[in-house]
């Protein structure tokens, strides 16, 4: 299989045709692209054009707009025209699910319409289904009549396409044949690349997210190559964002992790950061994440070293296990924490209350083998060790901790554990939102290559923020569950109840209990097939009703939503996954 990216330790953006969206252009030479989405209801005029205007002033460059009806979609006409009417003409792009007759509508009034392949043309009801290659072909010719009356509109207006795939909402054919995967991800949006194609219609670029980084990183990484393998003329851009990622440090973590991941390989021409909060604090986030991009150029370099992991299927490094003290790291053990020795003795007083988020090694009087892996003598040491040892890059070189990191698990032995580092110039670190984003980049998308045995936080100056950063990280990336796991959508116009308000009730109510993963979904565009590893959902069913899940598959309806999250803690005891919480009703908190 060809490589998804032009080297994975030089940075080189991958080099796509521009598509322009309104007067802004995606991909070839442009800058990497912002973009975000309004959460009120769409036929609310004036609430549509205050929120579009809010968020580009905080630097938001492409707006989305939900049009679940034509009704909806036939009002982007007045939002535009009252926006053009105080001198905005930022692109805006319709959001389209379920409603061909809604695109074609919305299409005569944006810049871009956004669709689903999952539920554009495809009903999803779950259904187990053998296709003979003839259903098969027939259904192709089903989503090729159905999609190209909004192609040609798209061509005669000259606007963009966004082909966006979401894990959650692949279809039941795409699931029959390629199973809940990324490569079924991928075949579902280049059906319908296929088809714009074959009619001239080149102004489209395509998104494969979901709420799972490892799975979105895979998918990304597999059209990449898919594209690159269709000829050279495939070379679409490419949109990034992490589907209900949530709220808080959580959803700043795992967007960071998802995005940043593809975007340190030159992936991605413009991102969304998707939180469940009011959508101009998604923008700062974004911000800081293409201002990353700058320090990832500066740390490149040059290496041929075949890498240690496949990046297209995750596999945990295998390592030996060793113990320091009563800890044991590598093998089949859970990523452990280091402190530095100042956060350490910060955090003594209060040590016997952190439970399960105490620190369990400190960096200075644990020992460590550092390196430069571009130096043969130390590497050369490496290998002549016949017990394994604890390996990380060399604090001081000029190197991006992910590309030196790869190189170092690609040219030392297998058996020696290795620690993974948000940063090589401590001193010189400044916190804050850049170093979660420079944190959460550096050590989760090692994690989501399966490299990291150990990890050590020291970019953010609280001590308590610098242990919980590290927890948070493993957390998002899913390598080590030590919280209750939500995951949560941003509101949209079709959210039908208030994501934030009901968020922080359930996290209230749920945040005791340890490795239990709770899906919070404002409507059923993404909600079963997002919830598909949670164990429990909360779904958004009718205006005032909630739809419980266990895994995808509903068990409660048409609930009262101010009953509903006593419901949910209900369905939670039924099956058996409901512990009290701590006597004083607290949760530790670093």
């Amino acid at each position: 299989m060809k490589s998804y990216c032009a080297s994975p330790y030089r940075y080189a953006r991958r080099l796509t045709r521009e598509v322009k969206v309104g007067t802004v252009g995606i991909g070839a030479a442009n800058p990497i692209r912002l973009q975000s989405m309004i959460t009120c209801d769409t036929m609310d005029t004036a609430a549509s054009v205050k929120q579009t205007l809010d968020l580009v002033k905080v630097g938001c460059e492409i707006v989305r707009i939900t049009a679940p009806t034509v009704k909806d979609a036939a009002n982007l006409h007045k939002i535009k025209k009252e926006l053009a009417a105080v001198g905005c003409n930022v692109p805006i792009v319709a959001d389209i699910h379920f409603k061909p007759d809604a695109a074609i509508e919305a299409a005569q009034w944006v810049e871009k319409v956004r669709i689903n392949p999952g539920n554009f043309a495809d009903k999803k009801k779950f259904a187990i289904r053998e296709y003979t290659e003839d259903q098969y072909d027939e259904e192709l010719g089903r989503i090729e009549e159905t999609f190209t009356p909004l192609v040609k509109i798209c061509l005669e207006r000259k606007i963009a396409i966004r082909v966006g795939t979401n894990h959650g909402s692949l279809s039941d054919r795409i699931m029959n044949r390629y199973g809940d995967s990324p490569h079924g991800m991928v075949e579902s949006a280049l059906e319908f690349a296929r088809i714009a194609r074959k009619l001239n219609f080149h102004s489209f670029l395509f998104s494969m997210k979901s709420s799972n980084p490892k799975v979105m990183i895979e998918a990304y990484r597999l059209l990449t190559v898919a594209l690159a393998k269709e000829g050279p003329d495939w070379n679409y851009p490419l949109h990034l964002g992490v589907t209900e990622a949530g709220d808080g440090e959580d959803g700043r973590i795992k967007s960071a992790i998802g995005i940043g991941s593809l975007l340190l390989d030159g992936l991605g021409d413009t991102i969304r950061v998707s939180l469940t909060e009011d959508s101009v604090h998604e923008i700062p986030v974004g911000r800081a994440l293409v201002n990353y991009m700058e320090e990832r150029q500066q740390g490149s370099f040059d290496a041929d070293a075949k890498l240690s992991y496949d990046p297209f299927s995750f596999t945990k490094r295998t390592t030996s296990r060793i113990a320091v003290g009563n800890v044991k790291i590598g093998a089949e053990e859970p990523p452990r924490v280091l402190v530095s020795a100042k956060v350490e003795e910060a955090l003594r007083p209060r040590l016997a209350q952190l439970g399960d988020l105490a620190p369990e090694l400190v960096y200075e009087k644990t020992p460590i083998m550092e390196v430069d892996p571009r130096n043969d003598a130390e590497i050369q040491a490496l290998k002549e060790k016949k017990d394994a040892v604890l390996v990380a890059v060399k604090d001081g070189l000029d190197l991006n901790l992910v590309s030196a990191t790869r190189l170092l698990a690609a040219r030392i032995p297998a058996r020696h554990p290795i620690v993974l580092k948000d940063t090589l110039k401590p001193d010189a670190s400044d916190g804050g939102l850049s170093g979660l984003i420079r944190a959460s980049v550096h050590i989760g998308a090692l994690l989501c290559d399966g490299i990291g045995d150990a990890i050590l936080v020291r970019g953010e100056p609280a001590s308590g923020a610098c242990l919980r950063l590290g927890f948070n990280i493993l957390q998002a990336a899913g390598s080590r569950i030590f919280k209750t796991d939500y995951v949560a959508c941003p509101s949209c116009g079709r959210t039908l109840f208030d994501l934030q308000s009901t968020t922080a009730k359930i996290k209230a109510g749920t945040q005791h209990l340890k490795g239990v993963k709770i899906a919070i979904m404002g409507c059923i565009v993404n909600g079963p097939g997002e919830m598909a590893d949670a164990d429990f959902g909360y779904v958004g069913g009718a205006p005032g009703k909630i739809n419980l899940y266990v895994g995808k598959i509903p068990v409660k309806f048409n609930i009262p939503e101010a009953e509903a999250v006593e419901r949910l803690k209900d369905l939670i005891r039924e099956h058996g996954k409901w512990v009290d919480a701590p006597a004083d009703g607290a949760v530790v908190v670093v």
